[in-house]
């Protein structure tokens, strides 16, 4: 779901858009630098009745996401700093072949990164020191090999596949990506 849908579902449920709660966060005192996340999170949860997703796209409407300014190279260099740096190559070699299926947009946020086929999200990319997931948006396609279910691991994909060395981005691999691309 795209951050545009989330405001738009809140309008319909709360009848309130971006500006009127900013207007109600400040005066709660909820916007400002130091004001944490959780803290505004808690709030649109309790008074609003809104879910996690929900409340987050009003978080960075609101401006309050830390980094969400940052350009988008900024955001994916560094989900590649440090100890992670080493999955960047295979990062790189994924983006590539999914940009010689078609044109592919890309969304990070702090802990993942979004591939999208125009607007619609085909796959999310998230690396920890140790490995390399890929997220797949294949609806009514059954696992096989390294594709598993994503389960609770990530609503927004239903498929995973864990890499846990950059020579596991197969041929089988791609053919996931660009079959999920196909899909969006």
């Amino acid at each position: 779901m795209t951050s545009q849908a989330y405001l738009d579902t809140i309008k319909a449920k709360t009848g309130l858009g971006p500006d009127d709660f900013r207007a109600a966060a400040a005066a709660k005192g909820l916007l400002g630098p130091d004001v944490k996340t959780a803290r505004i999170v808690a709030w649109l949860k309790e008074d609003y009745g809104l879910g996690t997703g929900h409340a987050m796209a009003l978080v960075s409407a609101l401006g309050q996401v830390p980094g969400q300014r940052l350009p988008v190279e900024e955001k994916i260099n560094a989900q590649f700093s440090g100890a992670k740096a080493h999955w960047r190559a295979t990062y790189d070699a994924l983006l590539a072949h999914a940009r010689q299926i078609g044109e592919v947009n890309l969304a990070p946020t702090n802990s993942y990164i979004s591939l999208l086929r125009g607007t619609k999200k085909f796959a999310i990319v998230q690396v920890t020191a140790g490995r390399l997931d890929l997220g797949l948006k294949l609806p009514g396609v059954n696992g096989a090999d390294a594709l598993e279910a994503s389960g609770s691991w990530n609503s927004m994909v239903t498929h995973r596949v864990r890499l846990a060395d950059p020579a596991e981005l197969t041929d089988d691999v791609l053919a996931w990506l660009r079959r999920a691309y196909d899909a969006a």
